[in-house]
């Protein structure tokens, strides 16, 4: 009955060890730097949009949410296949090209769109349009997978996101 017992707690914890994921690997994707070109691509393997986390080094709700939401498989999963996803550092002096065209770099571009606290995560269209702002960190992997769907299913044209909340409870 012990040896049971052994093997259901590791068979609990190698199946529980697989469900989480390294974000930056199995969350996030590499970026061209040319949102442009990520909108086109985005459009070819008919996304909903493009899914950006705002982040900077030594944010301590950014780590939250990577280490307790962005590494979990069904939270990856969910948001690869409806967006592309990408991290950008708000203090980064990485060169990018915006949705319009524009040269700059990943602080600029931050600045651009108002980011003023981390993590901020801004939901783009297909036209490059931003239609979804959620800034700070959300309470739960269940509100981030919602707020996702909120996006995905086009919630965010008719009511806010704090709406779309409520009559989902």
């Amino acid at each position: 009955m012990r040896q049971l017992f052994i093997a259901f707690l590791v068979l609990m914890a190698g199946s529980a060890w697989a469900e989480t994921r390294d974000p930056v690997n199995h969350f996030f994707q590499p970026k061209f730097g040319d949102f442009q070109a990520e909108l086109d691509t985005a459009k070819q393997q008919g996304k909903k949009g493009i899914f950006l986390f705002f982040e900077m080094d030594d944010c301590p709700f950014c780590e939250r949410m990577k280490t307790t939401i962005l590494n979990q498989a069904d939270v990856q999963d969910a948001f690869r296949a409806q967006f592309l996803v990408y991290s950008i550092d708000v203090n980064g002096d990485t060169q990018m090209t915006d949705f319009q065209g524009k040269a700059q770099t990943e602080k600029d571009f931050a600045f651009t769109h108002r980011v003023r606290a981390t993590p901020t995560m801004l939901f783009f269209d297909l036209d490059g349009k931003l239609v979804t702002r959620h800034t700070g960190p959300t309470k739960n992997k269940a509100e981030f997978l919602l707020l996702g769907k909120f996006v995905a299913d086009g919630a965010y044209a008719t009511q806010s996101f704090t709406k779309y909340k409520q009559g989902k409870q």
